[in-house]
């Protein structure tokens, strides 16, 4: 069996609601059994996620509200791209680190690209290990935006995500490949 044996056919689509960062799509579809029906999920542009080091080893982290749990995250820098990205996530990456934390990274390097809920959301999380990270620039936020950069160990951020204690899943997505990929 392949996977074309899966496939829902795409008959009709459009946006249902659209506001920053976002939108709700509609796609009427037709199952491989011939039901015909609608589908909805989140539509947004690719986003980059930096795990981004000091020249000390110390890794740079955001402490950011997030209103969907009512709580302050602890993070990576992370972003969506913009239409003039032009798939160049690597320069994306750099831009979001600049804008959420005021550093700058000597090298940046791809490490995982992932699909991080599929089910409801056509997001593409492009993740990139940043090196010689310093600060030299204010930070350019948003306006929906509430951060505060920070660095933290390396050994620390990783206890804190073993532990439970950071719960933002690009976060903990991104230290755990990192300590699995030996790097």
């Amino acid at each position: 069996m392949s996977d074309d044996d899966l496939a829902w056919e795409t008959t009709d689509t459009r946006i249902d609601y659209s506001c920053p960062g976002f939108d709700i799509r509609m796609d009427d579809v037709r199952l491989p059994d011939g039901t015909e029906t609608d589908f909805h999920y989140v539509d947004e542009p690719a986003a980059v996620v930096v795990l981004p080091f000091t020249p000390d080893g110390d890794v740079v982290v955001i402490d950011e509200w997030r209103q969907a749990v009512g709580r302050t995250n602890r993070g990576l820098p992370a972003g969506g791209t913009e239409p003039d990205d032009d798939d160049d996530y690597a320069a994306a990456a750099r831009r979001e680190l600049a804008e959420e934390t005021g550093h700058e990274a000597e090298t940046v390097e791809p490490l995982v690209t992932v699909e991080p809920a599929n089910g409801i959301a056509n997001s593409v999380h492009h993740y990139f290990v940043a090196r010689g990270c310093e600060p030299s620039a204010d930070q350019n936020l948003d306006f929906n935006e509430s951060i505060r950069p920070t660095t933290v160990d390396y050994d620390d951020l990783k206890g804190a995500v073993l532990a439970g204690e950071v719960r933002d899943a690009r976060t903990v997505l991104g230290v755990l490949y990192y300590e699995l990929a030996g790097e």
